[in-house]
């Protein structure tokens, strides 16, 4: 590349060494011969470039990029780019938009929400904002801090900031994207411009975040300095062109094994399965989870049917594209029967000639009360009569979201195949026994040979250390042990030096004893260094996990200090909250620490990346 030209040096002014220090760059070595020997002389043109003067500049070699062109492109866009969430999906939209915008003329910055400081907005010219709300309308672990920042006197000023905001989440819970919400209200405060409107998006997002992509991609063309340039029209990136099976395009993946690997006499139904990959070029790390559609129960699907007195063989429409399927099969296979939320109560009341169901959406504690544990089923019956036709009807269900489960094995140790620790959910509740929706056609109707459509799904925020010889303790109760033993089982085919310790809990040692002999044959050969286990229902005072850690309190914080990465997986409301506070005590108690200061030092281990977790 030439060295850029100086108006001290040249005889060109500014604005022009500015032009050919955009297009020299550009240029092939046939070019830049042409373009010398057209400004040559005749007398001293090379006799194969012997043009006249006056020749077309339109006869050079082609180029994507003459002076003119170059003099009415619009300048560079910056965006920024921020995502939060715990699952990944958002980093995965994220990525997605910024590959959308390689070939805008775009300057893209892309950020979790983690790693960026919120005082750095002020330089921001465009903001796109992708997170996802977590629990009871809360935002992410990961956004935990920049939220807590944007709501507090430390949050920047944003005048001539313009933003735009994707909420993900599930509209089966009460504060439906309210972390988005938060956000989106928050940055119009602090006096941003909103350049596109919220969308807020429910478990099947797909898309709803396209069509955000493309109008925040529309407006900001729109916006661009030079309205007469047309902006190159959005490229597929590599990696979207490489991915042949995706969410939107899962792969079937024949089921290998099906082993009820609980012992006689467990309270559990927990299933080990194994898919093959084979052919499909798919691949995971340890940490990534699987994505399954699932199908309806038919028992459940048929009851509905003949509760509403609908034709199973009618033909409906199952997508925008206008895909039709018979009834029957598009509510096993397409449309969620199993949750009710809030705006398919309100939609479902114009259906009914029974006023009882607007009388409950007039009471918000009625209305929570009476959806939980209930389902489409419970609903037709409780409200009849109907008078809707189903193709009408099932305009107002969504989708059925994909099951995800932690991958249970190496990809580097098992490359055709994935496995999953499935723990089957049974449960009665209003009269009615209901299972599970995945769990139960996995425990109930998935025989090997049969295929299930499944998806890798990466979690960037659930990793193994880069370093081989970093200690990781590793606790999961339950199927929550899943991951780890994938972790251990790339360990142990890359051979990595550092610890681990493993923290395992279930009710009983003799039934529920997960992948026990596996344990224990890592442990043999050095693999797995340590391991504590907590059998609840085996003594008289009920022990967990948490309990295990504290009584090896003094060894678990001689781990951290040794740069251990602290890995949960497994329930979030109970499990893990309980063994957050029982790593707090043991950070004040053998750290000798204040409260404050234990809460500073686990914040410090989540930048660094030293505590993960998977929790659900």
């Amino acid at each position: 590349m030439p060295l850029p030209l100086q108006v001290t040096d040249s005889p060109f002014n500014e604005e022009q060494a500015d032009l050919l220090n955009r297009l020299i760059p550009t240029l092939t070595e046939a070019q830049k011969i042409w373009l010398s020997g057209y400004l040559a002389s005749p007398g001293t043109m090379p006799s194969s470039m012997a043009y006249a003067e006056t020749a077309a500049v339109a006869d050079p070699p082609a180029q994507t990029a003459t002076l003119s062109q170059v003099e009415s492109q619009p300048k560079t866009r910056e965006v920024t780019i921020l995502y939060g969430s715990e699952t990944g999906n958002c980093q995965e939209v994220a990525e997605t938009l910024s590959g959308k915008m390689e070939n805008g003329n775009f300057q893209v910055t892309v950020s979790s929400l983690l790693d960026y400081k919120p005082k750095s907005l002020k330089n921001v010219d465009h903001l796109l904002v992708i997170v996802a709300t977590h629990g009871e309308g809360d935002p992410p672990e990961p956004g935990l801090s920049f939220y807590e920042t944007m709501n507090s006197r430390k949050a920047p000023k944003l005048e001539g900031t313009q933003f735009s905001v994707l909420s993900l989440g599930d509209l089966s819970y009460e504060y439906f994207c309210q972390a988005g919400k938060d956000i989106d209200k928050r940055l119009e405060e602090l006096g941003g411009e909103r350049l596109h409107p919220r969308v807020d998006c429910d478990v099947d997002f797909d898309e709803a975040a396209e069509e955000w992509m493309d109008g925040v991609l529309g407006t900001l063309n729109e916006r661009s300095e030079n309205n007469s340039a047309e902006a190159p029209a959005p490229q597929s990136t590599q990696s979207e062109q490489s991915a042949v099976y995706s969410r939107k395009n899962p792969f079937k993946a024949e089921l290998l094994e099906n082993i009820n690997i609980s012992g006689r006499g467990s309270n559990k139904e927990n299933r080990h399965l194994e898919l093959s990959l084979e052919d499909s070029n798919l691949e995971f790390e340890p940490g990534d989870s699987l994505g399954i559609f699932p199908e309806n129960d038919p028992v459940l699907v048929d009851q509905l049917i003949e509760e509403m007195h609908w034709d199973s063989e009618e033909l409906v429409s199952v997508n925008k594209q206008g895909e039709v399927r018979s009834l029957r099969e598009a509510l096993m296979s397409t449309f969620e029967i199993t949750v009710l939320t809030k705006p398919l109560m309100e939609q479902a009341a114009a259906f009914s000639a029974n006023d009882g169901l607007r009388e409950l959406l007039q009471n918000e504690q009625e209305l929570r009360d009476y959806m939980h544990g209930r389902d489409l089923l419970d609903l037709a019956r409780d409200f009849a009569p109907w008078e809707v036709p189903a193709t009408t009807f099932i305009t107002i269900l969504r989708k059925i979201p994909a099951r995800l489960y932690s991958i249970a094995n190496s990809y580097r140790a098992n490359p055709d195949e994935v496995h999953l620790t499935v723990g089957t959910v049974r449960y009665e509740t209003h009269g009615r026994d209901r299972t599970g929706v995945c769990s139960g056609q996995c425990a109930e109707r998935a025989e090997p040979g049969e295929q299930l459509p499944v998806y890798v799904h990466r979690n960037p925020n659930f990793k193994l250390p880069e370093d081989p010889d970093t200690p990781i303790i590793m606790i999961g109760p339950g199927t929550g042990a899943a991951p780890f033993r994938a972790f251990l089982e790339e360990r142990e085919e890359i051979e990595a030096a550092g610890k681990s310790w493993l923290f395992f809990g279930e009710q009983h040692f003799v039934s529920d004893f997960l992948y026990q002999v596996e344990w224990q044959q890592w442990l043999k050969e050095g693999v797995l260094t340590q391991m504590d286990v907590a059998f609840s229902r085996d003594t008289e005072e009920k022990v967990y996990v948490q309990h295990r850690m504290l009584e090896k309190s003094r060894d678990f914080y001689q781990w951290l200090r040794e740069g251990a990465v602290l890995y949960v997986c497994g329930d979030e409301k109970h499990m893990a909250s309980d063994v957050h506070d029982a790593l707090l005590s043991i950070i004040q108690q053998e750290g000798g620490m204040s409260a404050e200061e234990a809460d500073a030092y686990i914040e410090e281990m989540k930048l660094q990346k030293r505590y993960q977790r998977d929790v659900y």
